[in-house]
């Protein structure tokens, strides 16, 4: 199937465009060599003036520096002690898991037991009622 052909209306208003596009192209370009002019001045104005001012700065940037470490250490050691306390947490976690088990196993264990119990009296009585019986 073959693409239908463009009316008469985007025609015109596509040839009218191109040139608008070409026109504000031109228009950016000029605006951004003019502010580049601009900036280099400001630069050379600015690096005049830093020379005199990086006396005092120095010292205060340094100050600045050292508490950015200092506030990165504190992080790191609350980030180390989030995570012993984690690890904390899970141990206890394991260690309840542990006592529990052990508790379940006391439980089986007595129950075994008062099964066995039963039984062995089951027996006894049974071994009396045939004596009985016998008699």
């Amino acid at each position: 199937s073959k693409g239908k052909a463009p009316s008469h209306n985007e025609t015109v208003h596509t040839i009218q465009a191109k040139p608008r596009e070409i026109h504000n192209k031109e228009k950016k370009r000029k605006e951004k060599e003019r502010k580049g002019k601009e900036r280099k001045g400001k630069e050379r104005k600015g690096k005049e003036r830093k020379g005199k001012e990086r006396e005092g700065k120095g010292r205060e940037c340094k100050k600045r520096k050292e508490k950015k470490r200092k506030c990165k250490k504190r992080k790191e050691k609350k980030r180390k002690c989030k995570k012993r306390k984690e690890k904390k947490r899970k141990c206890k976690k394991r260690k309840e898991k542990k006592r529990k088990c052990k508790k379940r196993k006391e439980k089986k264990r007595k129950c075994k037991k008062r099964k066995e119990k039963k039984r062995k009296c089951k027996k006894r009585k049974e071994k009396k009622r045939k004596e009985k019986k016998n008699k």
